[in-house]
């Protein structure tokens, strides 16, 4: 009986050295993937990283594209006479142009002379004064003007008219 327990261990022992060079055989093979730290290091992390790149890259030409774009739509809106401002700017009109302020919009004549536009009363406020500027009425020089109505224009009657302009406003 002792024979057979010998036999018995021994292939029993056999068999498990077999399986476990079996198993070492094929670890790591397409079969059996194994992932070892070199290969995340060396191989992957780079493969990764190499497409994070081109996607940044890809949105960063994307962005500059979209960021000209509403550039050059902005200074088209400005050469077109178009324009906001929270600080007063100096404006230049010419005489016959038209500047056309939205509510809240602030205008002051310094040099020149320019008329009240507008198609019904009142056409501006005139803070100085405390009182209104109705159509076809001159502005007085130095005087603050307030549209509180939207299409309220001030259009210039001597060749250079300058204007201290606060708020959104066109030109035409």
């Amino acid at each position: 009986m002792k024979k057979k327990h010998k036999i018995l261990l021994a292939a029993v022992g056999l068999t498990a050295v077999v399986t476990a060079a079996a198993a070492a055989g094929t670890a790591g093979s397409s079969g059996d993937p194994l992932v070892t730290l070199s290969y995340l290091t060396g191989v992957f992390q780079p493969q990764v990283m190499e497409e994070v790149d081109q996607a940044v890259a890809d949105n960063e030409t994307q962005l500059k594209s979209d960021l000209d774009a509403a550039i050059d739509q902005w200074e088209d809106q400005l050469g077109q006479g178009s324009a906001s401002s929270s600080t007063y700017q100096v404006v230049t009109l010419t005489s016959g142009q038209t500047l056309t302020g939205e509510v809240g919009c602030e205008v002051m004549l310094r040099v020149g002379s320019a008329k009240c536009v507008s198609s019904s009363s009142p056409g501006l406020i005139d803070t100085t004064a405390g009182t209104t500027l109705n159509n076809g009425g001159a502005l007085v020089t130095n005087h603050l003007y307030m549209v509180t109505i939207d299409t309220r224009s001030v259009t210039a009657t001597a060749a250079t008219t300058k204007l201290l302009v606060r708020g959104s406003y066109t030109i035409s």
